[in-house]
């Protein structure tokens, strides 16, 4: 029997993880429950933290806990999903295809940044969606210091006043003047098409947010979008110009575009709808998870969102339930009462929340020491010591806040 694990973040990770765990709780040798992953590179990318300053360093190596669990790596892409056939068709780092056979699938894709059809967006816009893009907002900013002070050189906008807009504008002042020097007259602003900064934070936290724009100089153009981009600069919807020579674009997030070959419901983000176990309904021998999968949290109406918190559980319980039902076991149905966030606010110090309705627990620089600890020590992968990376897939505890 062959399990195949796509996506190596943080579902694929704990997906492998979980599933190797219970293959060893079972007694079932690798031989007869062969368990692999697919991903272009063996490495987590610590996608959380690509706000920050040296995003080449925002990477955990893999390969070395997989060997330690006896999940095997498959270096590719994976381009294309027979459902019928239960094949995947890679493409390997020499541009080779390559097919591989699976009774079950896990998929674990992510997300990717939604770049809307707006003129001058692909040209002139960054992000801090993925490693590559990180590294090349990172570089454009240093490059910066040798360019003159004119066309809104020290001005940054960043569209989107989300959860990743927030955490890259409260970042950004403090990074922009020890690039061009703390003299510098640094700018930044967010856009935000909503009449509210953090739309989805709700009334509770906003003032706390709001404060932290305040004391970092963060301006802020609500009830506006960017209507176009060029050499010279953005201009919004509400027809304001702004001279700028560095646009970043966080304005949400879909399913990676693989979902769309399993021929299953998918919501408004391109996730696949999943049930309790999420299995795929009408695709079988097919999970998914993370931010490919559509899954609810409770009884109560919630459901889970594209974020590590949630994709670092569900993993679990997808690794765990595909192999349950190669090995004939009871399958964990998944659940996630517990919820909370915690937001960066740079120098500004944090903000963390506690339930779906987003009660402030702590802030400023207390707040701080906790997304500290969440960004440098409970995302990153477990040590590659078999006995111990086993223990930390275990469903009902990965992520129990």
């Amino acid at each position: 029997m062959r399990l195949l694990i796509i996506g190596a973040g943080f579902a694929g990770m704990y997906a492998a993880l979980s599933a190797a765990r219970l293959r060893d709780i079972q007694g079932v040798s690798p031989d007869d429950l062969g368990i692999a992953l697919i991903a272009p590179a063996p490495t987590l990318v610590v996608r959380p933290r690509l706000y920050e300053p040296k995003p080449e360093t925002l990477t955990a190596p893999l390969l070395d806990v997989l060997k330690a669990i006896d999940v095997d790596y498959v270096r590719g892409s994976a381009e294309t999903v027979n459902t019928e056939a239960h094949t995947v068709q890679i493409t390997t780092a020499t541009g080779t295809t390559k097919t591989l056979s699976y009774d079950c699938l896990v998929v674990a894709t992510g997300s990717r940044l939604f770049r809307p059809d707006i003129p001058g967006l692909a040209e002139h816009g960054f992000s801090v969606d993925s490693l590559d893009d990180a590294i090349a907002l990172d570089k454009h900013l240093h490059g910066l210091a040798d360019r003159p002070f004119t066309n809104g050189r020290d001005t940054v906008v960043v569209a989107g006043g989300g959860f990743t807009g927030i955490e890259a504008a409260t970042e950004l002042p403090a990074r922009l003047r020890k690039i061009l020097g703390k003299d510098s007259r640094a700018r930044v602003i967010i856009v935000e098409r909503n009449s509210a900064i953090a739309p989805d934070m709700g009334e509770g936290p906003r003032p706390v947010i709001m404060d932290a724009l305040r004391k970092l100089g963060v301006e802020t153009r609500l009830g506006a979008g960017v209507a176009s981009l060029d050499k010279s600069g953005v201009t919004l919807s509400t027809g304001e110009h702004i001279e700028t020579e560095t646009v970043v674009w966080a304005a949400g997030i879909r399913a990676a575009p693989l979902t769309a070959q399993i021929p299953a419901e998918r919501d408004k983000f391109g996730r696949l709808l999943v049930d309790r176990d999420l299995r795929v309904p009408g695709a079988a021998g097919i999970f998914a998870t993370g931010d490919a999968a559509r899954a609810a949290c409770d009884d109560d109406g919630n459901y889970a969102l594209m974020s590590c918190q949630h994709a670092t559980r569900m993993g679990a319980f997808a690794g765990n339930n595909a192999a349950a039902e190669l090995l004939g076991v009871p399958t964990r149905p998944y659940h996630q009462k517990a919820y909370v966030t915690c937001l960066d606010l740079g120098e500004a110090g944090a903000l963390f929340t506690r339930g779906w309705e987003r009660k402030v627990e702590l802030v400023g620089d207390v707040a701080k020491k906790t997304k500290q600890e969440i960004n440098t020590v409970w995302i990153y992968p477990p040590k590659p010591e078999r006995a111990a990376a086993l223990a930390s897939a275990d469903p009902e505890r990965v992520t129990d806040l």
